[in-house]
């Protein structure tokens, strides 16, 4: 997946709020650069003009970025409850750090067929 194709899935379409599934690496790495460069630019925006946008973008990227984390999970046959470990201080963001950055099961899995 392409990076505005990942972006352009997981903001305006269905799989803005799409927990069921899985996600490829490519989607969920490029969809979290997206997401940077858009805070930054927010970011860049708010500084100059004084707008609370920063805020805005944070909210209205919660819903998805949640999603798409337990889609990533998904593709390496785990549940989305895992997502919980990132309250774990270091060790359960290190541990789903991991996680995203592992290659996905190749065939399909309880959760679906395999991603793209």
């Amino acid at each position: 997946m392409e990076f505005t194709e990942s972006v352009k899935r997981n903001l305006t379409t269905s799989a803005y709020a799409d927990f069921s599934g899985r996600a490829s690496r490519s989607e969920y790495w490029w969809y979290t650069l997206g997401s940077f460069v858009i805070g930054f630019i927010a970011g860049l925006v708010e500084a100059f003009v004084g707008i609370p946008l920063v805020s805005v973008v944070v909210l209205a990227m919660i819903v998805p970025s949640i999603a798409l984390s337990v889609r990533r999970l998904h593709d390496t046959n785990r549940s989305g409850w895992y997502l919980l470990l990132g309250l774990v201080p270091l060790v359960g963001s290190l541990v789903l750090l991991f996680w995203w950055v592992s290659a996905g099961d190749a065939k399909a899995n309880r959760f679906g067929a395999a991603s793209k």
